[in-house]
Formats: structure tokens, C-alpha cells, sequence
């Protein structure tokens, strides 16, 4: 049975050390720190949207990242952005999102 979006915190409680949502029109991210059984730390990024069949359930994609990882990862995003950011779009306002709709949650 798939896994509604209210049931996303419940399912993960156990092991969840901290988590972000944010809300993106249709889809909803999750950044969650999460503990392993010997106290090791990872986090999950979890994308979450409505399936395209009209049965209120959730298609979720996720991508687990682990501490060796973290600054590879945050560094090719960040690469990523700025490339975006500052090449291919360099005059489109970006802060319009920031401000307009902000729908985060801690």
C-alpha cells in the first residue's frame, strides 16, 4: 500500500535526528538526519508527489548520503547552482521564490 505524505513522520520517527520540509508547488523535499545502529549519521532527501493516478497516494524518490560524502555533494550542488545561476540564467531573479510563498517548515 503506498505510504501517504501525513504518514511520512511517523514511518521515519524512530531513527530521525532532524528534519526540513519543503514545500515546492506539487512536490514536497525532505532533508532528514538520520542515526544508524552503531550512532553513525546520514541524511535522506526524499522528493514526494501525488501519483499521477487520482488515489491520494505519494510517489516518493530518495537518495541517501552518507558523511564521506557530505562535502563532495555540497560542493558539486553548490558548482551546480552557480553554474545555473550565473551562466545560463544570469538576469533572472531568483529571490522572487525565496520570498513569494516561502512554505519551508522546520
Amino acid at each position: 500500500m503506498p505510504m501517504q505524505e501525513n504518514d511520512y513522520n511517523d514511518h521515519n520517527q524512530q531513527e530521525e535526528i532532524f528534519s526540513k520540509r519543503i514545500r515546492a508547488g506539487k512536490r514536497t523535499y525532505f532533508f532528514d538526519v538520520k542515526a544508524t545502529r552503531n550512532n553513525d549519521y546520514y541524511i535522506t532527501i526524499t522528493e514526494s508527489k501525488r501519483s499521477r493516478f487520482d488515489d491520494g497516494s505519494f510517489v516518493k524518490t530518495k537518495i541517501h548520503l552518507y558523511k564521506e560524502d557530505f562535502n563532495k555533494f555540497s560542493d558539486a550542488l553548490n558548482e551546480t547552482i552557480g553554474h545555473v545561476k550565473s551562466n545560463l540564467l544570469p538576469e533572472y531573479n531568483f529571490d522572487e521564490y525565496a520570498r513569494e510563498g516561502d512554505d519551508s517548515d522546520a
